[in-house]
């Protein structure tokens, strides 16, 4: 009988709270077997500004998701966030020193390690390391070193770096609610386990996670992250330019938003630009209306204004984007974002919905940008946990092993 894992996944939002809880099957896909959101407190900018809250949130979300899977959360892999993340690209090089200059496992640590040596700020550390690839005595493009010859291997790796305080503090608040973390990921790394094929690693692309104060870039190429920006901005600036060109309030401009929103004009017909809407503004007590053509042309030069700063940094780091721009994160689902960008980036860009080659089960309730990360902080989790058990579980040698695969499955 196939042995069954179970992955929890809990993107901690700025608005939301979302879980899934994941089911490994025998087709390599993950069923989806729990779902659940909570109205999000206690965080801004990723930052945790309330533990107590955040803890709230945290347990509304989870519980909701074992209520529909009928299983009990534990531990959870949870999402990284915050304006202050850097990625760099880094190199290192090291003597092969084993018998017949045969690479080993311990060479690839060391380069990787070498590649890491960062000097950094005060109360900084490193998040993550992604290996982009290796180089053996000047031969470039080498993914998998072990096992080959050379005397000199070289590795260029994507750092990601920012301060120790935010992580501690929101791992902090998942204790509280009662889960262990079981590890910590970035946002737009999740956003893209759940949304890319291997084709868009590989040829190139750009994951656009826009939350609602916190939008985060990854530029992808040759099969690995090459370039990572994070930008103080959001959904968020939609819903204050409603509630102040419309004198509403921030509860009334977020629904106006969601039920009404469009950002690109030439989407609508003139019927539809002159379609009413009823508003109820601040201090009033009759409502008023307004046409959807109004709307639009508060939400419009925003949209624009919010992708532009991010085209600025994809021109800006020269990456050949052919498989285009994915847009991910509940500020992606205003209609009309996908044309927008297309301009802007003058690239392919599409929704990033998780894949449905991986995930089953629930997938179709949650196939929309907003769940891509919940969705690929479980199927990362997931992965983790059949590599480690194929790789001979928790002993010192598999461990060894399971890191080589971790560092193999980022060329995926």
């Amino acid at each position: 009988m196939a042995t069954v894992f179970h992955a929890i996944g809990v993107d901690i939002g700025t608005s939301k709270v979302r879980c899934v809880i994941g089911e490994s099957n025998e087709s390599a896909r993950m069923n989806i077997v729990g779902v659940g959101q909570a109205e999000s407190k206690g965080l801004r900018r990723g930052i945790v500004t309330g533990a107590e809250a955040v803890a709230e949130a945290i347990r509304r979300a989870v519980g909701e998701a074992e209520r529909v899977s009928g299983l009990d959360v534990n531990e959870a892999t949870v999402n990284l966030s915050g304006e202050h993340f850097r990625g760099e690209n880094k190199s290192g090089v090291v003597a092969v020193a084993g018998a017949g200059r045969e690479i080993s496992v311990e060479d690839v640590g060391r380069a990787v390690e070498s590649a890491c040596a960062l000097q950094l700020p005060t109360g900084w550390e490193i998040f993550d390391r992604v290996p982009q690839e290796f180089i053996i005595d000047g031969q470039d493009g080498i993914t998998e070193p072990i096992g080959m010859s050379g005397s000199r291997l070289e590795s260029l790796v994507h750092v990601i770096t920012g301060p120790s305080a935010g992580r501690q503090n929101l791992e902090k608040a998942v204790r509280r609610a009662g889960i262990e973390v079981e590890r910590t990921m970035l946002e737009p790394l999740a956003a893209a386990e759940s949304t890319l094929t291997d084709d868009d690693r590989e040829y190139g692309c750009a994951v656009v996670n826009i939350g609602s104060e916190i939008t985060s870039l990854m530029i992808f190429g040759r099969g690995a992250v090459q370039h990572t920006a994070v930008f103080p901005f959001g959904g968020l600036h939609f819903t204050k330019d409603i509630a102040v060109g419309l004198r509403v309030s921030m509860l009334e401009a977020s629904k106006i938003k969601h039920a009404y929103g469009c950002v690109a004009s030439f989407l609508m017909d003139d019927q539809e630009r002159q379609e009413l809407i009823e508003i109820m503004p601040v201090g009033r007590n009759e409502k008023r209306v307004l046409s959807k053509e109004i709307l639009c042309d508060i939400m419009q030069p925003r949209a624009i204004e919010l992708l532009q700063h991010i085209a600025h940094e994809v021109v800006a780091t020269r990456a050949q984007i052919p498989s285009g721009v994915i847009l991910t994160g509940g500020g992606a689902i205003s209609r009309g974002m996908v044309e927008i960008g297309e301009q802007v980036f003058d690239a392919p860009t599409r929704l990033g919905s998780p894949e449905a080659a991986y995930f089953g089960g629930l997938v179709e309730e949650i196939q929309t940008p907003e769940w891509a990360v919940a969705c690929g902080l479980a199927l990362a989790s997931m992965r983790s946990q059949i590599r480690e058990f194929n790789l001979g579980g928790r002993s010192a040698s598999g461990k060894v092993a399971a890191w080589l695969e971790n560092i193999r499955k980022n060329f995926r």
